[in-house]
C-alpha cells in the first residue's frame, strides 16, 4: 500500500534498560506507564544522580507520553552534559521535541545536525541479510485468494461487523489518480458492506455501509465495540477550506458514532464526535479496540513519534473519555513507518517498512502480555515485495482479511482472504552420534545431557551399541543449547549448538579423547606408551621391574575389554642382524605370553613379532657410531592397537 504521510528516515537503536538502580522505574516504562516511570527518574535525579542515562530515560518518558516540554527540558540536559556520548537517535528527538513546543527554526537546526551524524552500520547490514534469509525460510502457513468486489481502484481497510465485512472503497469515484495516500490526491474514499462467504474464501458487496458516515470526503478503517453500539473510524480532516493547513496538507482524524434509531425504527449511525487528541498539526487515524474495550490503538505521527508515523495507544476512561496518548515505544516503532494495526486478545498485529522484511509494509505479529515482544514477520506469501497491511484475522476460524498492492491483484490496492494453516510452534529434535576422535570408531553407552543455554538441565540420553544419542523434548527453533558427553575412560566433552530455524532436526556429532595418558597416537596408529622395557643381555625372560610395565598393559586391556593388541619389539644395530632379529621375536613373544598368563584372552593378541634392527627410527644402522642414549631409542617395545 503506498498510502499516508511521510515526515524523515531516521535510524534508531533501541534503548536499553538494565540498570538495578532504575528497576521499579524501568518496569513502568515498559508497561507504557510513562507518568509513574517518570515520576521515579525524577526522584532519582533529585537525590544527586546526574548520569546520562538517568536523563535519557527521564525525556524518553516524557517523549513517549507526548509530553514535549518535559521531553524538551530534560533531552536539553542530556545534550548540555553528554553531547559527545549519545547516539543520533537522541539528536532526533530533541529536535522534535522543539517541534512539539512549537519552536520550529530550532527543530530545523537540531535536525540538520541529526542527518550530518546519521550512518548505516556495516555490521548491521550483515545481521538484516541473515534475519531476511531466515524470514524467506520461514514455513508458509497462508493461502491468499483474491476477493470479486476489488475494483481497479483502491479498497483496504477491512474490518469484521458480525458475520459481515466493512472496507473501504473508491469504487464511486469519478476519477482515479495513482496516489501515495496523501488523501487530499486520492479518490474519495468511503465505507461499504459486504456478506462474507467463508467457504468460497470471498466477499460479495451489499450497499454503502451507512449514509451518515460517508461523506463528501475520505472515510475508511474503522474499529467496532463488542456489540457493535460505537464505532470508531477516520476521515480526513475538513473545514472551511477543506481542512488542508498551511502546508497543503490535509490531515487525518479519528471520530466517533453511537448506534440511532430514527421513528420508523430505522437503525443507522449518529452522535459523531471528533476524539480529543486529534490535531489540525499532524494526523491520527486507524483505530484497533483491545478486545475488552479498554484500549484504543491508533496511527499518528504526532509529537513523541519515533519515525514516519508510529502507534500510539490511550485508555478509554469512560463515555467519551481519553488518557493522553502513549507511544508503544521502541520494539514496535521504528523510523519507518508502523500502521494499520488489529488487536486480538493476545496479540498485535501491524504494518511496518522500519522493520526487517520483504519490501514495502510487510505484516508483522507481537504477542502480548505485560508487554508487547519483539516483533516477528509473517513471512511470504502473506508479505510481498510490494506493501502488505490491514490485517485481520479470526483466531479461531484461522482465516481472515488483508491488503496488498502486489501486481497479481486488480487496482491500485486489493484485499484478500486468506486461510491461515496452523503450524505450531518451530520445534527442532536434537539427534546425532558419539565417535572416537582419534580412531572415528563410535562409542556406546556414553551418557549424553543436554542443558539450556543457561544451564538448567532438560533431558539425559545413553548412545546406542551404533554410537547414536537421540533427546525426546521438543525444542525452540534458532535457541542456543549445551550438550555435555562423558564415558568411562575418555574425556568429557561438550558442544554448543544453535538449532534450526525452522521444524525438523538438528544432527549434533561429538567426538570423545581418550582419557588414559597410556594411549597416544604416532604417525597415524595407536599406541599404548608404556616405559622402556629391559631385558638381560641375550635373555627374554621378563624381568621385575619389565614386569611393571606390562602390568600397565594388562590393566589397560582389563578397563578396555574389546582392546586387541599387536606386540613389535626391536634391537639396536649392535650385533649380527640374524642374531638381533631371533632376539626380538623370543622377547615379543615371550611379553605376549606374560600378557595372557595375567588374565587376558590369547586372541586379544593379534600376534608377537620381532623385528631385530629392521625398523631402526634413526640414523643409527650398521658402521655408524652413536651414543648409548641413541641406540637405546631403537631398543624398543611398541604395544599397536588395532581395535578398541
Amino acid at each position: 500500500m503506498k498510502n499516508i504521510i511521510t515526515l524523515s528516515f531516521i535510524i534508531l537503536t533501541t534503548i536499553g534498560f538494565s540498570q538495578e538502580k532504575y528497576k521499579v522505574a524501568d518496569i513502568l516504562f515498559e508497561k507504557m506507564q510513562y507518568n509513574e516511570a517518570a515520576k521515579l527518574y525524577e526522584i532519582a535525579i533529585a537525590n544527586g544522580d546526574k548520569s546520562k542515562e538517568a536523563f535519557q530515560k527521564l525525556g524518553d518518558a516524557y517523549y513517549f507520553n507526548t509530553n514535549m516540554e518535559g521531553a524538551n527540558k530534560w533531552y536539553s540536559k542530556l545534550i548540555t552534559e553528554y553531547k559527545g556520548e549519545i547516539g543520533e537517535e537522541y539528536i532526533f528527538r530533541y529536535a522534535q521535541s522543539f517541534k512539539g513546543i512549537g519552536k520550529y527554526s530550532t527543530a530545523r537546526k537540531w535536525m540538520k545536525e541529526f542527518s550530518e551524524r546519521a550512518n548505516i552500520n556495516s555490521k548491521k547490514i550483515v545481521q538484516n541479510e541473515l534475519a531476511l534469509k531466515k524470514i524467506l525460510e520461514k514455513e508458509q502457513q497462508f493461502v491468499l485468494n483474491n476477493l470479486s468486489i476489488n475494483t481497479v481502484f483502491s479498497d483496504f481497510g477491512p474490518m469484521y461487523y458480525g458475520d459481515k465485512l466493512i472496507y473501504a472503497s473508491a469504487m464511486d469515484s469519478s476519477y482515479y489518480q495513482t496516489n501515495n495516500y496523501n488523501l487530499n490526491k486520492s479518490p474519495f474514499l468511503n465505507l461499504y458492506i459486504g456478506s462474507i462467504n467463508s467457504k468460497n474464501a470471498d466477499v460479495t458487496v451489499i450497499e454503502e455501509f451507512s449514509k451518515v458516515l460517508n461523506s463528501k470526503y475520505h472515510e475508511a478503517t474503522l474499529s467496532f465495540t463488542s456489540g457493535f453500539k460505537k464505532v470508531y473510524y477516520t476521515r480526513n480532516n475538513y473545514n472551511g477550506n477543506g481542512g488542508v493547513d498551511n502546508k497543503g496538507i490535509n490531515r487525518l482524524k479519528l471520530y466517533s458514532a453511537t448506534v440511532t434509531e430514527d421513528e420508523n425504527g430505522k437503525v443507522d449511525w449518529g452522535n459523531t464526535k471528533e476524539l480529543p487528541f486529534n490535531s489540525e498539526e499532524y494526523s491520527v487515524g486507524h483505530p484497533a479496540l483491545s478486545k475488552d474495550g479498554t484500549k484504543l490503538y491508533f496511527v499518528s505521527d504526532m509529537p513523541g513519534s519515533i519515525g514516519e508515523t508510529d502507534i500510539f495507544v490511550v485508555d478509554i476512561l469512560g463515555e467519551d473519555e481519553y488518557s493522553q496518548p502513549r507511544n508503544l515505544g521502541t520494539k514496535i516503532n521504528t523510523s519507518g513507518r508502523e500502521m494499520f494495526p488489529f488487536v486480538t486478545e493476545k496479540k498485535l498485529y501491524f504494518a511496518s517498512d522500519g522493520h526487517l522484511g520483504l519490501g514495502g509494509l510487510d505484516i508483522f505479529e507481537s504477542n502480548y502480555t505485560t508487554i508487547f515482544e519483539a516483533p516477528v514477520n509473517l513471512g511470504a506469501p502473506l508479505n510481498s515485495v510490494l506493501d502488505d497491511f490491514g490485517y485481520i484475522v479470526n483466531e479461531e476460524m484461522n482465516n481472515g482479511f488483508v491488503c496488498s498492492n502486489r501486481n497479481s491483484g486488480k487496482g491500485d490496492d486489493d484485499i484478500y482472504f486468506f486461510d491461515r494453516i496452523p503450524v505450531g510452534p518451530c520445534t527442532q529434535l536434537i539427534k546425532g552420534y558419539v565417535s572416537n576422535n582419534i580412531t572415528g570408531e563410535r562409542i556406546a553407552n556414553a551418557t549424553v545431557v543436554l542443558y539450556t543455554n543457561n544451564g538448567d538441565k532438560v533431558e539425559e540420553a545413553q548412545t546406542k551399541i551404533n554410537g547414536d544419542y537421540a533427546f525426546n523434548y521438543e525444542l525452540n527453533c534458532d535457541k542456543k543449547y549445551v550438550i555435555k558427553v562423558q564415558k568411562t575412560g575418555y574425556g568429557n566433552n561438550k558442544k554448543l549448538v544453535l538449532t534450526q530455524n525452522k521444524r525438523g532436526e538438528t544432527i549434533v556429532p561429538i567426538g570423545l579423547d581418550f582419557l588414559n595418558e597410556l594411549i597416544v597416537e604416532e604417525n597415524g596408529l595407536l599406541k599404548i606408551k608404556i616405559g622402556i622395557i629391559y631385558f638381560d643381555l641375550d635373555k627374554s625372560n621378563i624381568r621385575k621391574d619389565a614386569a611393571l610395565e606390562f602390568d600397565k598393559v594388562v590393566t589397560l586391556m582389563n578397563q578396555y575389554p574389546k582392546m586387541i593388541i599387536n606386540i613389535e619389539s626391536h634391537t639396536d644395530s649392535r650385533a649380527p642382524d640374524n642374531y638381533n632379529l631371533a632376539l626380538s621375536d623370543r622377547r615379543a613373544k615371550a611379553s605376549r605370553e606374560y600378557i595372557i598368563s595375567k588374565g587376558i584372552a590369547s586372541e586379544r593378541i593379534n600376534k608377537a613379532e620381532g623385528f631385530g634392527e629392521t625398523q631402526l627410527i634413526n640414523k643409527c644402522k650398521n658402521g655408524v657410531f652413536c651414543s648409548e642414549s641413541l641406540h637405546q631409542l631403537n631398543r624398543r617395545s611398541e604395544f599397536i592397537i588395532l581395535k578398541m
